[in-house]
């Protein structure tokens, strides 16, 4: 189980716009993640360079978090919003529900629920 001080690191450098640090230091080596109902991406390296290359995709990101985090056990659930500012300058934000399993201070499952159609805007 996570502690709440464990979370709130995480929660401080996703908000940061460190995601790929957020990945590196708080994620097993064999986490994974899910985005709605497609396929797992496993291993955190692959997941740290999965990271850097929609980062590259876009002039900036920025995470906030909405209301508090859960914590149950090593059940985590976080909800987020994404602003994405495309090379362009447009800009699109995405809502999502990020649900994780924790083993003790490390994530090793997390799963997005989020509406597609948020990005199509």
């Amino acid at each position: 189980m996570p502690s709440r001080q464990t979370v709130e690191a995480f929660v401080a450098l996703v908000e940061a716009g460190d995601y790929v640090g957020a990945i590196e230091h708080f994620y097993a080596p064999d986490a994974s993640t899910r985005e709605n109902i497609g396929e797992p991406v496993v291993g955190r390296d692959v997941l740290m360079a999965k990271e850097r290359g929609v980062m590259a995709g876009f002039r900036k990101i920025e995470a906030s978090r909405i209301g508090p985090v859960l914590i149950d056990g090593d059940t985590v659930t976080a909800r987020w919003k994404f602003t994405f500012t495309g090379m362009d300058g447009s800009s699109r934000t995405l809502e999502e529900i990020a649900w994780q399993t924790w083993r003790g201070d490390k994530l090793i499952e997390e799963r997005f629920f989020y509406d597609p159609r948020q990005m199509a805007q």
